[in-house]
């Protein structure tokens, strides 16, 4: 049976973090889908927007040999991705395991056999350690 494998990202300001998230992704699913977050959802749900475009990060995401196909992410309910992408598991940062929103996500799916699959976190480098030498280096500037 093939397994289809599903994550999200802003993949903004594109590092290493990002890489070994969406390899490890693939190497535990045959197919693997990312969700990239649009600008307007990043802005309701972090307050600002990407210092990349959309059309950019999603063109970045989808020319990755381990990426198989990338979806914009429009909403952030995972059960809605899932009707329309019919995934059977879920790939995510190791930071969010054990939150209360990831718990309802972990047992929600745990009925429909869809399993989230944890990664660790690349503490070395981030987008926002990224955005904030940016930001001090530009004097604010630079960000759309």
């Amino acid at each position: 049976m093939k397994v289809i494998g599903y994550t999200t990202g802003v993949f903004d300001l594109f590092h290493i973090g990002h890489l070994n998230i969406l390899k490890r992704a693939k190497q535990e699913c045959d197919e693997l889908i990312v969700g990239v977050t649009t600008d307007e959802l990043c802005e309701s749900h972090k307050g600002r927007k990407p210092f990349i475009s959309f059309e950019e990060r999603l063109e970045i995401v989808e020319s990755l040999k381990m990426v198989d196909r990338a979806v914009p992410q429009k909403s952030m309910d995972k059960h809605a991705a899932w009707e329309e992408l019919g995934f059977d598991k879920m790939f995510v940062g190791d930071d969010w395991k054990g939150t209360d929103a990831w718990n309802k996500i972990e047992a929600d799916f745990a009925q429909i056999g869809v399993s989230i699959v944890y990664f660790p976190y690349t503490k070395t480098t981030s987008s926002s350690i990224r955005r904030k030498a940016l930001t001090k280096i530009t004097g604010g500037e630079g960000s759309r």
